[in-house]
Formats: structure tokens, C-alpha cells, sequence
């Protein structure tokens, strides 16, 4: 995605969850960028607002549960740790354990890119990225 130096997997496993996370969420909500940007025909209001529904706290954490199958024991203790990491940062639109659960991913979406696993990590994006956009279109063919 950019051209920055990979950090070993030592190092990166051993860094602050909510660091892996910070770094997870910049490149989760990036690639959601581009991908409703180049894949969805709207004026920006609405690649905004569809843009939400991938990256708030309850769309990662669907994410997470489609995912969880296919997970390496190393990823699941990425995801994990940081899941249980004790903060006292809740967002106040989100339930505590979606919020719990988007943490998690956005770690394991942090890890994965600062050690450059660039095909694993397109590997999940591109399930999140289909796993939200089947549920909106569900959601419109059931409104509509």
C-alpha cells in the first residue's frame, strides 16, 4: 500500500494492542475508502455514509465473526489479545463487546500490514469488504 519498511514479526507482536489497532484502523478505513470509491457510482454524501457502515465498531466486529474460521493460531492471538486489552475507551454509538471485537480486528489488520503480509491481508479485506456489502444489499432488496 505504501512503500514503508516491514517491521519483524518479533517486534510487531510484541507492540500495544491499541497501537496495532490505531495502525489497523488507518488502513481498514483506507481501503474501504478506495474500494467504495472505485467500485460504487454515488456522489461523496453517500460513499461517506456507506463508508460508516464498514468501519463502525459493529460492521468489524460481523467482520470478525465471518473471518474467525480461517484464522491462523498466530492471527487468533493478535485478535485476541487485544480484544481483552483493558481500556476504558468505549465508543458511545457502539455495544462494549462489538467495540471489544473491531479492536481486535483493526490489530490484526495493524499487524499483518506493518509485517507487509500484503496477500493475507488483502485475503481478509477483501471478505470484510463482502461481507458488509452483502448485508447492505440485503438490507436494500428487503426495504425496497
Amino acid at each position: 500500500m505504501f512503500d514503508i519498511n516491514n517491521i519483524d514479526k518479533s517486534i510487531a507482536i510484541n507492540l500495544n494492542p491499541q497501537s496495532l489497532a490505531f495502525v489497523g484502523d488507518a488502513v481498514f478505513s483506507l481501503y474501504i475508502r478506495q474500494r467504495i470509491v472505485l467500485d460504487e457510482e454515488v456522489n461523496v454524501n453517500l460513499q461517506h455514509k456507506l463508508t460508516t457502515n464498514f468501519v463502525k465498531a459493529s460492521g468489524q466486529s460481523e467482520i470478525i465473526s465471518k473471518i474467525s474460521k480461517m484464522l491462523t493460531e498466530e492471527e487468533t492471538k493478535i485478535f485476541k489479545r487485544a480484544r481483552n486489552y483493558k481500556t476504558n475507551n468505549i465508543a458511545k454509538n457502539a455495544k462494549v463487546i462489538d467495540y471489544k471485537r473491531a479492536t481486535g480486528f483493526e490489530a490484526l489488520i495493524g499487524y499483518l500490514y506493518l509485517i507487509g503480509n500484503q496477500p493475507r491481508l488483502d485475503e481478509i479485506l477483501n471478505v470484510g469488504y463482502d461481507t458488509i456489502h452483502k448485508e447492505l444489499e440485503n438490507n436494500a432488496t428487503n426495504r425496497g
